[in-house]
């Protein structure tokens, strides 16, 4: 029993280190990816999204090396917390999100035999959300091995659907990012005053298409889909608002639904600010970056 105490605390430990990887894998990666595509260039706009005709050499510098070597270090530490998790006596709570986060992180190697081609829209995206998704599972595992209290509240069908809205919105972004979209809705709150996809921007919507040239700015496609990230960002704000409100109210001592309205608040600036501000890079790392936060803030609402 005690042997069984001091292999959960290590779990533990093992799993808040990876929680810490994993989120700087995910802020390397989006650099990597936005500042390759060309965010905040020097002759910007002009210059976003042309490695899609024009293509350009790896370049091997610090981020990319850092990248590298995180991402591989969080593989062999993953491998390390599932075996510790299923040696027996096996700690079957913890075992399960470590073996999907192992399986997760295994699916994103693979992916990388084709993520040398930006043309690749369903590569970027599921490189993306699975990306995100690290965060999130890792921080799983340090739960439920004990970093984090289970709560005694049920989770009401409102934090059940703000976190529907929420991963609906977070898998739009990703679209917008792997298809280079960026340009095709530059204005704030509307897309050039249109607040609804037309009928031809629904037919244009091919996410999972090879691109062959970068798409022109307000591509019908990509601004239907600005519109309806936007619309689903709102969403999931008043909903996961509501949840969490009701939640610190019957909690008041409760961090995670203050932590969870300061990342919304957090969220949804940076996504204002960053179209505004016509797209600058670190506004957009940060924005992914607290994405990944706030999926992991929203599994500790859920947890029970």
């Amino acid at each position: 029993m005690v042997d069984d105490r001091q292999r959960l605390r290590r779990v533990r430990a093992i799993a808040l280190l990876l929680t810490g990887l994993s989120l700087l894998v995910v802020v390397l990666s989006a650099y990597l990816r936005l500042d390759g595509a060309g965010l905040g260039c020097a002759d910007w706009p002009a210059c976003y999204a042309k490695l899609l005709s024009e293509p350009q050499e790896q370049r091997f510098g610090v981020a990319r090396l850092l990248h590298r070597t995180s991402a591989s270090l969080s593989l062999l530490v993953t491998c390390l917390l599932v075996w510790q998790c299923w040696k027996r006596p096996a700690l079957v709570a913890p075992a399960r999100p470590a073996t999907l986060l192992l399986l997760l992180m295994l699916s994103l190697s693979a992916l990388g035999i084709w993520s040398s081609d930006p043309r690749q829209t369903l590569v970027g995206f599921l490189n993306i959300v699975g990306g995100l998704g690290l965060v999130s599972f890792s921080w799983r595992v340090a739960m439920v091995s004990g970093a984090y209290p289970a709560s005694q509240a049920r989770a009401t069908t409102m934090l059940r659907l703000g976190a529907a809205a929420l991963s609906i919105t977070v898998m739009l972004g990703g679209l917008i990012g792997a298809g280079y979209a960026l340009l095709a809705c530059t204005t704030f709150p509307s897309c050039a005053g249109g607040w609804w996809p037309a009928a031809s921007d629904w037919a244009a919507m091919h996410p999972f298409t090879s691109l062959r040239t970068a798409p022109s700015a307000a591509d019908p496609g990509g601004a239907g889909l600005h519109l309806l990230h936007r619309y689903a960002a709102v969403a999931a704000l008043v909903m996961l608002s509501a949840a969490a409100i009701r939640r610190f109210a019957a909690n008041p001592q409760g961090k995670a639904p203050a932590l969870l309205l300061a990342l919304l608040a957090c969220e949804i600036a940076l996504g204002i600010l960053i179209v505004l501000g016509d797209f600058p890079l670190w506004l957009a790392v940060g924005h992914d970056a607290v994405a990944a936060l706030l999926l992991a803030t929203l599994a500790t609402l859920l947890h029970r």
